[in-house]
């Protein structure tokens, strides 16, 4: 993410509002320290960006799971099944 300190914020604003917009946000800093960060209005904040749980219904895991290839597994390792 590209990080612009505030003269050259406000002399390029045009362009960086264009290019936060079109999906590229920035950060405003001020001697070297991030103030802001600029986004596009559409872009996703806080709840709408999780990703966990994003395929629940859409797969299933069997109820072995845990157990699938032990087998397999303790012979690789030297172990009596």
């Amino acid at each position: 993410m590209q990080t612009v300190n505030i003269h050259e914020a406000k002399t390029q604003l045009s362009r960086l509002v264009e290019q936060a917009a079109r999906g590229e946000p920035f950060i405003i800093a001020k001697a070297g320290k991030p103030l802001v960060k600029v986004i596009p209005l559409d872009a996703p904040v806080g709840r709408e960006m999780r990703r966990l749980g994003f395929l629940m219904g859409e797969i299933a895991v069997p109820d072995d799971f845990d157990r699938m290839g032990s087998d397999e597994i303790a012979q690789l390792f030297g172990g009596e099944v």
